[in-house]
């Protein structure tokens, strides 16, 4: 099994584009105590919280890391990644690789209560700028829920492709021209008002964000 848990954690580390150090630190180690484990054995098993948040990270069960088989917390996780890319609060982001590299878990049943979509048709995305402060700042980590939108479009927060950029805005659907205006939540912004909603490339929705508190 430690010889089991080793492999799975570096094959996690090599599909996800994670790396040791990077995980050494988020378990609170030195940087090179996951590359150790990995690939000297040393510690033969991980600690049962380091363990634990390396699992709720990559969203896997514990058993896999060489936890014991009955794991109701890590069974009910589900892996979202997180794009490359970041959604400009700002005057715009240009999107360089929007593959996905990094994964965050949510639990399950959170989840459902926040959307039906499918794991793949959600993202993580990371704001860039304070044009949408202080609802967004710069730094969250936003949610993006990319089934919703097209037809079920409406008011709400949105990741929007404007040209070659990617911004975060809030949308205000007019009920009867069923035109928008896009809006930025902080005051010293512009807003694009009577915008053709063809001309509007919608990412997703905006569902959750999260932040570090300082």
């Amino acid at each position: 099994m430690p010889n089991d848990a080793r492999l799975a954690l570096q094959q996690l580390c090599s599909e996800r584009g994670e790396d040791f150090a990077s995980l050494s630190r988020l378990i609170g180690r030195n940087p090179a105590y996951v590359q150790q484990f990995i690939r000297r054995g040393t510690p033969r098993r991980l600690p049962e919280a380091e363990r634990r948040t390396l699992a709720r990270y990559f969203g896997v069960a514990e058993s896999l890391l060489g936890g014991p088989e009955s794991d109701p917390v890590g069974a009910s996780m589900v892996p979202v990644g997180r794009s490359a890319v970041r959604a400009s609060a700002g005057p715009g982001a240009i999107p360089g690789d929007e593959r996905t590299r990094a994964y965050f878990a949510f639990d399950e049943r959170w989840l459902r209560r926040l959307t039906g979509a499918g794991t793949n048709e959600l993202t993580l995305i990371r704001v860039e700028g304070d044009s949408m402060s202080p609802t967004l700042a710069d730094g969250d980590d936003i949610l993006v829920d990319q089934s919703d939108s097209g037809e079920r479009l409406r008011d709400g927060i949105y990741v929007l492709r404007i040209e070659e950029a990617l911004v975060v805005k809030r949308l205000a659907l007019h009920p009867i021209s069923h035109r928008v205006t896009v809006q930025s939540d902080n005051p010293a912004y512009s807003d694009w008002p009577d915008c053709k909603i063809e001309d509007i490339h919608v990412i997703g929705r905006v569902i959750w964000a999260g932040r570090r508190v300082p």
